[in-house]
């Protein structure tokens, strides 16, 4: 490792090991509950395939750019560049629709507590499970040809246009496939997104609205009471709002290295480092709002 990598290499490793250790944490937890023969909520069926998924982003998404940072980007040859970016590309689109999700049913569950419509709430719990696997299905088949335009940067080949993407690079093809590829993957993320937008705001007014009547209520013990759904509330819209960012540092890079012939490397490594604070921080959010993961994995929490 030359000494001008050193900082970022250290940051990368630092990064990998503790989202790995947060998410692997909360996972172990869920597989634990299986296990036993605990059934879990319905959120937390969500959230077991939302770490699942964080796992798979910051390992495939941060392990190349270290392996650049060693000087070791030679054993990035085909194969090993398409799997780590068709694993990078799955899992952060499963990461996308189960936050999606979680905003979405908690949304739903805070509208509908006090109402009819409570049963919906039920029958829509029962399919969870199906939604997050069916999530998984979807992204394998969407990003299978982005796999295979995936090169290694040491390839020779003769191609219109390279894309750089820092490690590997992939060939750029404006063929109808990957027109209608690209077309999918924009529509699915946008409505995903469009649905986290609704859920973030109609749970935000929720939230004033409660706040609202708690003014009216002069026992003070009764004004630093806080729901649980109030609660759960503001640990979703933190995800929302973190994913947000990351998101759009992801995006951002996107436009860079498709416009730029000859991106810069640490202009590549910092945004990959801001795109992946989600999966990173996730599992900690988690754990200090969540009461049904436990806390003696990290002393920190415990002390909060």
């Amino acid at each position: 490792m030359t000494p001008e990598n050193l900082p970022m290499g250290i940051l990368f490793f630092s990064q990998t090991a503790v989202g790995i250790l947060g998410n692997w944490s909360v996972l172990l937890h869920y597989v634990m509950s299986v296990i036993t023969g605990k059934s879990l909520m319905p959120k937390d069926q969500i959230l077991k395939h939302l770490t699942l998924a964080n796992s798979l982003v910051i390992i495939s998404r941060v392990t190349p750019h270290i392996m650049v940072q060693l000087g070791v980007q030679y054993l990035l040859d085909d194969l090993l560049c398409k799997l780590t970016l068709y694993s990078n590309r799955v899992s952060r689109g499963v990461s996308l629709h189960c936050t999606c999700l979680l905003s979405c049913f908690q949304a739903i569950t805070i509208n509908l507590s006090h109402s009819r419509w409570m049963k919906f709430v039920h029958s829509f719990s029962k399919y969870m499970v199906r939604f997050c696997s069916l999530s998984w299905l979807v992204h394998l088949l969407l990003n299978a040809r982005a796999a295979i335009l995936v090169i290694g940067s040491n390839t020779n080949k003769n191609f219109t246009r390279k894309i750089k993407l820092g490690y590997c690079s992939a060939s750029s093809s404006g063929n109808t496939v990957t027109v209608l590829q690209l077309f999918l993957l924009c529509f699915t993320d946008g409505l995903c997104l469009s649905l986290m937008v609704w859920a973030s705001v109609s749970m935000v007014s929720i939230l004033y609205r409660h706040k609202s009547q708690l003014q009216y209520i002069h026992n003070p013990q009764h004004s630093l009471r806080v729901s649980p759904e109030d609660k759960a509330t503001k640990t979703i819209l933190i995800l929302v709002c973190t994913f947000v960012f990351s998101y759009s540092m992801s995006f951002i890079l996107v436009i860079y290295t498709n416009v730029f012939d000859n991106p810069r490397l640490c202009i590549i490594n910092i945004f990959t480092f801001l795109d992946t604070c989600f999966p990173t921080f996730c599992p900690f959010i988690l754990i200090n709002n969540n009461q049904s993961i436990p806390k003696n994995h990290f002393p920190c929490c415990n002390r909060r």
